[in-house]
């Protein structure tokens, strides 16, 4: 398969998708996030933050999975 190959493309994509849905548990423990209470919602500005933080600790989950997985 050529890096152009569409089938390949797509196992990477299905590969980095189920990478992410593993390390979202981790992700969010990191994050230390709370939830919104019941019948109140974030504002914009709240759930960019939110995404500013998840971001971050998705990079430092999968940074701490792969050096866990050299050692």
């Amino acid at each position: 398969m050529s890096a152009g190959d569409p089938a390949a493309n797509q196992a990477e994509v299905q590969r980095r998708y189920r990478e992410f849905l593993d390390l979202m548990p981790l992700t969010l423990s990191l994050a230390g996030l709370p939830t919104s209470d019941v019948g109140k919602y974030f504002t914009e500005e709240q759930i960019e933050g939110r995404s500013f933080t998840i971001r971050h600790a998705y990079k430092a989950a999968r940074g701490l999975v792969r050096e866990a997985i050299t050692r």
